[in-house]
């Protein structure tokens, strides 16, 4: 599914227009579906194991939460959070201040910090709980049926 970028983003309330939400790949478009994104956002943390924990638990509560209130589009928003946390906090792992390439475009040497790779594991376990949590892929079945 493509994201509608031609969509006014500042405008739209997702929660009261859920027709217009699209799943897309991956992480595509977490930053910019309200209120989904002010509503977790305050929570996405990674710079410790601790702080990773604390903010992927809270992230799947909210997605439990969003789900019991059959709120499709926060229960794919905070599959988007989990998943970016783990993506951000592997990059961390793998280079120093979470720069992949240097200022020539070439590829820095990976130097493994474990303390970013466990943050980077919580928020997997939890990423890999709710996308494979068959309620979430019925309903994203259900919604890509229905709104595309």
């Amino acid at each position: 599914m493509a994201f509608d970028y031609d969509l006014d983003f500042d405008n739209i309330d997702f929660r009261k227009q859920p027709e217009l939400y699209r799943v897309g790949r991956g992480e595509q478009g977490v930053l910019m579906v309200e209120p989904y994104k002010s509503e977790i956002l305050p929570h996405w943390r990674f710079k410790t194991p601790d702080i990773a924990k604390e903010s992927s638990e809270k992230i799947y509560q909210m997605f439990l939460d969003y789900q019991e209130a059959h709120d499709f589009a926060g229960i794919d928003m905070a599959r988007k959070f989990l998943q970016m946390g783990y993506t951000r906090s592997r990059r961390y792992a793998n280079y120093k201040g979470g720069k992949k390439y240097d200022k020539d475009g070439n590829v820095n040497k990976r130097n493994i910090d474990e303390e970013k790779a466990e943050s980077a594991r919580l928020f997997e376990e939890k990423w890999t709980v709710v996308r494979e949590d068959e309620d979430y892929l019925r309903r994203k079945k259900e919604h890509q049926k229905k709104y595309g």
